[in-house]
Formats: structure tokens, sequence, C-alpha cells
């Protein structure tokens, strides 16, 4: 038993009226202590299911993520004049809409912006789907590649993706407790806004209640983070919904002030509303993401053109959002996308056999 992680757990653990907050450096050992396997099991459990209960403020969520940075993987800054965008999603998956990420940021790429993403395989508590597994359904497997083959791919292709079991072991270790205490655990928002990349980089992260959209927002400013944004999108991830209004917030550190917009868009206003793709089976979301890549128009064709064009207008500085969706419409009709797709596949084929 470790009786410094002790001291810790009671202090987020003593009930509704004696129960304190954390200091940032404390969530940073607690995390620590937790990652390194120090405290015992019954010790990390009881602490997941306690900070649950009484929620992470965003000062323990910066202390947690100072942990992860410390015995995490980090990617060195690449030589490129963009900053790398980092698109999120649940670790446990999605299972009632198709993801759509993995798309976006090869549109992303396409047009010269570097998309970096990270996760597992599927896990507790909702088993849905994996973005590492709709990867390999599109023929990019990033599984056992080395944090210096993922470097070089994202030079090289502008798509990168950390995989947890291979390349942060200490963070796969805490999965079976997703299971163990039934719930998401705190750290389940931290992977929300976790960037295992040294370099200027733009974070996109998803949130579904808002009380979590205020403690990302508070963790990444007290971080520093130049420039982040936050969007109520579909499962919790950072996929913009088109049969709904999609509420985003714009927030950007200048002088030490934080500058915030709200935008709440519609799909329909541009031509793209409709219902969100649902999930069915792997084989038939390959198979659509194929024919979309191809150029043909899928149902699934909308909500591409939607969240890259908005990513695009962002990124590219585009006087408005339908100047993005035109232009991920020309690379999708030039087969600029597939080609991507093409690119990233035979690099990460030669990654792997080296």
């Amino acid at each position: 038993m470790s009786n410094q992680f002790k001291s810790l757990l009671k202090k987020v653990g003593s009930g509704s009226h004696t129960s304190k907050k954390l200091t940032r450096q404390e969530a940073a050992l607690a995390m620590r202590l937790m990652l390194t396997q120090t405290a015992t099991p019954a010790q990390i459990g009881a602490f997941l299911i306690a900070h649950r209960i009484m929620r992470p403020t965003g000062t323990e969520l910066a202390g947690m993520l100072d942990a992860y940075d410390d015995l995490g993987p980090n990617i060195p800054a690449l030589a490129l004049a963009k900053p790398v965008t980092m698109l999120s999603q649940p670790y446990d998956g999605r299972d009632r809409t198709i993801p759509l990420s993995p798309l976006t940021a090869l549109v992303l790429a396409a047009a010269g912006y570097p998309v970096l993403q990270h996760g597992g395989d599927q896990m507790p508590t909702k088993y849905g789907m994996p973005l590492i597994d709709l990867w390999q359904g599109l023929g990019v497997d990033w599984r056992g590649l080395t944090l210096a083959q993922v470097h070089d791919r994202l030079t090289q292709t502008q798509v990168g993706f950390v995989y947890l079991p291979e390349q942060f072991p200490q963070a796969q270790g805490l999965v079976p407790y997703r299971e163990e205490i039934g719930k998401r655990p705190p750290i389940a928002t931290l992977e929300l806004i976790w960037s295992p990349y040294d370099g200027p980089r733009q974070i996109v992260a998803g949130f579904v209640h808002p009380p979590t959209e205020g403690m990302i927002r508070d963790a990444l400013f007290l971080r520093g983070e130049r420039q982040f944004t936050t969007i109520k999108g579909l499962e919790g991830s950072c996929d913009l919904p088109r049969d709904r209004p999609a509420i985003i917030g714009l927030y950007s550190l200048d002088s030490g002030e934080m500058q915030f917009n709200r935008l709440c868009l519609h799909a329909r206003d541009y031509g793209l509303g409709g219902k969100d793709p649902a999930w069915t089976t792997l084989p038939a979301a390959i198979a659509l993401m194929q024919d979309t890549l191809a150029g043909k128009e899928t149902e699934l064709l909308p909500s591409l053109l939607w969240n890259s064009g908005f990513h695009l207008w962002q990124l590219g500085q585009l006087t408005d959002i339908t100047a993005g969706i035109e232009l991920a419409r020309s690379l999708l009709q030039s087969q600029q996308v597939a080609q991507k797709l093409s690119q990233l596949r035979g690099d990460v084929d030669k990654a792997s056999l080296s």
C-alpha cells in the first residue's frame, strides 16, 4: 500500500461534506502513482470511482495531464509550417453513428494540415468501435510502429496515430479498471484533451455535457494551450452533427487572456442537413467510407463535407464555412483525398516491415 497515495485518496473520498479538491501538484502525483502502479489496485479503484462521483476540476485535469506528459510518449515537434490538429474521440468508441474523424483527417492532410490521433483497442464501458479498427479497415494498421516511425509518418503523410497499448503501456494498464468500476473514470476526460505532440498544436475536443466543456477549458488554459476548440459532437466525439445544431467553442490565448467565441451552426443552412449516418457493422462502415473517397454520392458524403469544411475554414482562415466545404468537395472530387490514403497505406506498410 502507498501511504502517499492513501493521503490523496482520503482527500477526494471523504464524502460530499468533507472531501477536498486536489491541487495541480497533488493531482499530478496521484496520476503518476496510478500510472506506475505504485498505488495498489484497491487504492486505484477507490480513487477513480470517488473522483468520478465528485467530478474533477480543470486544475486537477491539468495536473493529471502533467503526469501524462512526464510518463507518456511525446512526438518531437515537426519541421512544418502549420500546427498539428488533434482530433479526439472517447477511447471506448462509438456504437450509434459512424465515426468521421479518420476521413476528416485525410481531407485535412490532403489540404496540407497535419493531423494526429490517439487511442487503443475496443474497451469498456461502451465497447464501441475504436479509431484503430476503422483505420485498419481502410488499410492502415498503426500497430507495431515505434514512436519514431509515427513521427516519420506524420512528417511524410501529414497523418499520425499514437497507439496506447504499445506507446503508452502505463495508461493501458489502467483500462481494466473501467470494467471493474462500471463507469468511465476521470481519465476518460483526459483522453479528449491529451496531446502526445511536443510542438504547435490545435486541440479539438468533443464533449456531451456542458460541465465537461468547462473543465476542458480550465485545464487547457492552465496548461497554456494557445488555441483549442470544443465541440458538442456525436457521442462525445469531435464530429459535428448534421441533425441538430453544432455547438462549438473557439478558444485562443492572447497576451495571457483567454479569448472565446461561441458558434451555433446548422448543417441545413449550408445544404447539408439530414440524419447522421447510423452505425451498423464495421464492414458496412468501411465500404461506405471507401465509396465516399471514390467520389460517390453516399449518405456519408454530406457529413464529411460538413466536418472537414468546418475545420478547413478554421485552419485555413477562409472567408466562411462555405469556402471550406467547397475546398473539401474539390479535394474529394480530384481524388487528392483518396491519393492521401494510398500514400499512407504504402508508408505505413513499409514502416511495419522495417
